[in-house]
């Protein structure tokens, strides 16, 4: 058997013609900064070519179902086993979506319970909420009622022509309030306030009645509905609704007074094993539920029981061993989502499998990395190989083996600058080497603060009634393990309490193969601006999805050619050879250049041609500070690495920094540790701009680096929430009972 992938002379986007063995059955790092190539290599390179060889193995109907991979740039790919890639993104689910669901627990649960539960009520499906025969009917499994405050829906002192219903498309203008002002029922200059008891229950509780009396105005077939009743059914009990701000704004969510809860109906509920419901066991820590199974004697579902077991061992394997079954996946935390989503490849039986993890330190404090390397070990012994990309040193340490690209990013990046042991890397002469070796000094300076921003008693989700205070114009840095509340803290109650923050989250810039820095930064119309202004001709010429159009390609510099049932292929435009524009528009220079040539223009370059436009420059120095120097002005935004992605996000708030406080959640995300002293730069530049500036953050450069911290633990779930520590950060390494602390100490190489 072949024990390496083989890659021989690979291309893809900025990689210079490479070639490397990876161990087979090892757990192998790819390092290097954001932009040298590593996911070139990882994911456009070897997840692309297994997937596509995959794909290939199907009939020419079923590959046209799938998700379309291009021939990858490399003379050969060997020995390549089928992978499985695991983003980052974290778990998506509906309201009927928990802890339990997502991972398969609660399905071995029903199973358990349809055996030996007493007494017997039916099959496994019968135990679940999400079945018509298992859910609670009052709120249709949900464990919730949700109710529209009718205060916050109406303006009382206003009439149905002012606006009353203070709603999307039941304002002035919209359609829906004809259905109001045009049913006849009403005098629409009347203030609500004003209305009758009869007139204000048919105008929000009426159920559907054909109007007696309407307008011309009113459809002939259309039934009248009342204003909640409509709401309800038309935003409410549908998922993925457009208005989720305004629903939050106008609905209230309580506790199902029937279930209590549970979501279950009573008949399930009277089904029980050692006197415990299925809902009880749901409602348990997996711990205490782990202790519970083990107490079942009985032969006839030792199976179940093992496997339930196994899968709850793997959760306290990665640190979850405090979640609860029915919590909701849309409660979770990143490094919770990126945990439970890992712990299903543990249950797997596959083996000879390679397994890639793009950033699995994403979302997790330094306590939580050992989970994640506990599932990586167990995954390898499995015999599977382990391939993942991260800055994260604790990630790092323990592999196998690294490879680190660079040493540069974008043109400067690209090639193979090390591969061997962790130890031999730190003896090497790269960039991340000298990021890993280098000393950090906590600053022992006590800024003295004039005003702060207050919390009082929050109490919400798992946050125990804390109180806190985070001083204006300074760098607050917001800590503690995942799940132990900093986002609810942050992002949810800070942020309402004020609403002037502007929050700076992991979600990615909107990309498409026609998004690039000019229109990201909102620089390109004034480029077209100054074409035309030199030329004399309209701006319009100078569009790529305009008249400036390459009339083959549309303006995309590729033809799709459609091959049937063999899908589609792709191949650069022969008419404009990949520019996009037409002639007119590429005979027209600006200082010696047409557009298509400005586009192929690197930042550094760009600021040169455009130096005595103000705006333009200003936002191509912006993006200049936050270290993307090397990009060019036509590179499309689905071909920058994550956190090339993360940098423009922060030059574009360096551009647009009006707002007072500004929220960072884990803006170290994709960051390769040399990048961090560049993102403090900026940091401390929006602070010299009277900001102030709060980050949720894991990264110990960054942390130590803060003017105060907030640390918020000591675990995750029910046994977080707790403020253990608000203060300086000289004072901070003192604190005890802080896995934070501790870590930092490790990390500043303070023995206590």
């Amino acid at each position: 058997m072949n024990k390496f992938i083989v890659i021989k002379n690979a291309a893809a986007n900025n990689l210079k013609h490479i070639s490397v063995k990876i161990p087979k059955y090892k757990i192998i790092a790819v390092t290097g900064v954001s932009g040298s190539g590593k996911s070139s290599f990882v994911f456009d390179t070897i997840a692309n070519e297994s997937q596509r060889l995959l794909n290939e193995t199907y009939s020419s109907y079923i590959q046209n179902l799938l998700p379309k991979y291009k021939k990858t740039l490399a003379d050969s790919i060997s020995n390549l086993p089928i992978s499985l890639v695991i983003n980052q993104k974290r778990l998506q689910g509906n309201s009927r979506s928990t802890v339990g669901t997502v991972t398969g627990i609660y399905s071995d649960l029903r199973l358990l319970y349809s055996r030996i539960a007493k007494p017997f009520i039916g099959y496994s499906m019968k135990y679940s909420f999400n079945n018509p025969q298992g859910m609670c009917k009052n709120c249709q499994g949900l464990g919730v009622v949700k109710s529209i405050d009718t205060k916050s829906l109406i303006d009382f002192n206003k009439s149905l022509n002012e606006s009353a219903i203070n709603f999307p498309t039941f304002q002035n203008g919209g359609w829906r309030l004809t259905r109001y002002t045009e049913s006849g029922f009403f005098d629409n200059d009347k203030k609500i306030s004003d209305y009758t008891r009869e007139e204000l229950d048919l105008l929000l509780y009426s159920q559907e009645i054909k109007p007696e009396n309407p307008t011309k105005n009113w459809h002939k077939t259309a039934k009248y509905l009342g204003v909640i009743p409509r709401i309800m059914n038309g935003f409410v009990n549908v998922e993925n609704t457009k208005y989720k701000k305004d629903l939050a704004r106008v609905l209230t969510t309580t506790v199902c007074p029937k279930c209590h809860g549970t979501r279950l109906n009573d008949e399930v509920l009277s089904a029980k094993i050692q006197y415990k419901s299925i809902a009880d066991c749901a409602d348990m820590m997996v711990n205490d539920l782990y202790n519970f199974l083990d107490g079942i004697d009985d032969e006839s579902v030792a199976i179940i029981i093992y496997e339930l077991k196994t899968k709850l061992r793997n959760l306290s394997l990665v640190g979850l061993d405090y979640l609860k079954l029915n919590q909701p996946t849309s409660t979770l935390s990143g490094g919770e989502s990126q945990r439970i989503k890992m712990v299903k490849y543990l249950n797997s039986a596959l083996s000879d499998v390679l397994y890639i993890f793009d950033e699995p330190s994403v979302g997790l404090h330094p306590q939580d990395i050992k989970g994640i390397t506990n599932i990586f070990k167990e995954i390898k012994n499995k015999g599977n190989t382990v391939l993942f990309v991260d800055h994260d040193p604790d990630m790092i340490k323990v592999c196998d083996e690294v490879i680190n690209f660079g040493e540069g990013a974008g043109i400067h990046g690209g090639k193979v600058t090390f591969q061997g042991s962790f130890e031999d890397l730190l003896r090497s002469n790269t960039v991340t080497a000298k990021a890993f070796l280098k000393k950090h000094i906590m600053p022992s300076e006590k800024k003295q603060f004039s005003r702060y921003y207050k919390l009082e008693k929050v109490s919400k989700h798992n946050l125990k009634n804390i109180s806190v205070k985070i001083p204006e114009n300074a760098i607050t840095v917001v800590t503690g393990v995942a799940g132990s509340g900093k986002s609810t803290l942050i992002r949810e109650v800070f942020a309402n309490r004020y609403p002037q923050s502007t929050i700076l989250d992991q979600s990615m810039p909107q990309t498409s193969s026609r998004s690039n820095i000019a229109t990201y930064l909102k620089i390109y119309d004034e480029i077209k601006k100054v074409f035309s202004k030199t030329n004399k001709v309209e701006a319009s010429l100078f569009s790529a999805t305009g008249k400036g159009a390459c009339p083959v390609c549309k303006g995309k510099g590729v033809i799709k050619l459609d091959l049937a049932y063999l899908g589609d292929s792709e191949e650069v435009c022969e008419k404009c050879q990949g520019k996009r524009f037409n002639d007119e528009a590429l005979s027209y220079l600006y200082r010696g250049k047409n557009i298509s040539e400005i586009f192929d223009l690197t930042v550094e370059e760009a600021k040169d041609v455009f130096f005595d436009n103000n705006l333009i420059r200003h936002k191509l120095e912006s993006v200049d500070k936050a270290n993307l120097s090397y990009t060019k002005l036509g590179q499309t935004l689905d071909s920058y690495s994550g956190g090339e992605l993360q940098r423009l996000k922060v030059a574009q708030m360096l551009i647009n920094h009006k707002s007072e406080i500004i929220i960072l959640d884990e803006p170290t995300s994709g960051l390769h540790e040399s990048d961090i002293d560049n993102l403090l730069m900026l940091i401390h530049e929006l602070v010299r701009e009277r900001n102030t500036v709060i980050m949720i953050e894991h990264n110990l450069s960054v942390i130590s680096q803060a003017d105060w911290i907030i640390d918020l633990g000591p675990n995750g779930g029910s046994r977080g929430g707790n403020l253990l520590f608000q203060g300086y950060p000289i004072d901070f390494i003192e604190c005890v009972n802080s896995f934070t602390a501790n870590h930092l100490r490790r990390f500043l190489g303070i023995d206590k």
